[in-house]
């Protein structure tokens, strides 16, 4: 029996049905999938170091107010402290 060239193509599978494209597809979706999820996290490294950067400045701000706070009642302690010297010398004054 001979075959001839048409019947061994009738026995190979159509391109139009190739099983390798399904595998494609699915490992290009795969790889969109994954390039979403990339850069979704690419968007949320920057918005991250920003709020970082955002709240170093606010520490500094409030390091700084807490130093003149310091400061202050640090003055205040110091007036308090004369005054009371004071009011102790007017009463043993004679």
């Amino acid at each position: 029996m001979t075959m001839k060239l048409d019947d061994l193509y009738e026995t190979v599978v159509p391109s139009e049905v190739d099983p390798l494209d399904s595998v494609t597809e699915t490992a290009a979706s795969g790889l969109a999938i994954l390039a979403e999820r990339v850069e979704q996290l690419v968007q949320l490294c920057e918005r991250l170091s920003l709020e970082n950067q955002s709240l170093r400045e606010q520490r500094q701000e409030l390091q700084a107010k807490c130093e003149q706070l310091y400061e202050k009642n640090e003055l205040s302690r110091s007036r308090i402290e004369t005054m009371v010297v004071r009011l102790k010398s007017l009463e043993q004054a004679p």
